[in-house]
């Protein structure tokens, strides 16, 4: 377990003071005021463990030192290289790939992977990017280990417990990974969940960054005031 961060995390890096800490796109996520930056598409693995016993997931923490989301706990995941594509089977390709780069466990079959989500990062923001959630059992035998590098620890969790974590200070997390949590954690164990997700109608889920006088807020489609005309945003 790590330390509690030492550094107050950013907000949308603009001068505006910072929304709650569940409401921020997170570190290294600059506010854009100009015209959108086109997503780049990615992919991302929620790893499970505890069978039909219990509900843990993974969590790694990128260096605190990289220039994007440094110190933050993730789930595993990455941009789609070019040569994977850019259909569902890339998108699966990368996931496979990044989850034994960043959490060194091999999964021996794309079609392990069960589509969870699908977001795209706020147009407000200037780092982008669209990526699909996939939910995978951690193959029998083997743990993670993360390289050093570009992550430098790792932990599992209940999704309460993550989110109790981020809460007294313990893990710094951001706001679409908060976001799952909070989804996940009805769920009692990881079978539960793998089944509940493989009827699972995946739909893509844009936030907003929505500017209040002084205050910038992360909205969901469907919350008060999402779509809502803002004078730096209504030309997008």
């Amino acid at each position: 377990m790590s330390a509690p961060p030492t550094d107050r995390q950013p907000g949308l890096g603009d001068g505006r003071p910072d929304p709650p800490s569940d409401q921020r796109s997170g570190p290294g996520q600059e506010y854009n005021p100009g015209p959108p930056t086109p997503p780049r598409p990615a992919a991302t693995v929620i790893l499970l463990r505890g069978g039909e016993e219990r509900l843990e997931l993974l969590l790694v923490k990128r260096n605190p030192h990289a220039r994007f989301m440094g110190g933050v706990w993730v789930f595993p995941g990455g941009a789609v290289e070019h040569a994977e594509g850019e259909d569902d089977r890339a998108h699966r390709a990368a996931a496979v790939r990044e989850l034994r780069e960043e959490a060194g466990v091999e999964l021996p079959d794309i079609a392990q992977l069960v589509k969870f989500s699908r977001w795209i990062t706020p147009a407000e923001v200037r780092t982008r990017f669209d990526t699909h959630f996939f939910l995978a059992p951690l193959p029998p035998g083997q743990e993670p280990r993360v390289d050093g590098e570009e992550c430098v620890e790792h932990g599992w969790y209940t999704p309460t417990g993550a989110l109790d974590a981020h809460r007294a200070g313990e893990i710094l997390l951001v706001f679409p990974t908060i976001k799952h949590l909070e989804q996940l954690a009805p769920f009692a164990t990881a079978a539960e969940l793998l089944e509940h997700a493989r009827g699972r109608t995946v739909q893509a889920v844009q936030p907003r960054v929505v500017v209040e006088g002084e205050v910038a807020r992360v909205l969901l489609p469907g919350e008060p005031g999402y779509d809502d005309p803002q004078p730096d945003t209504a030309t997008r």
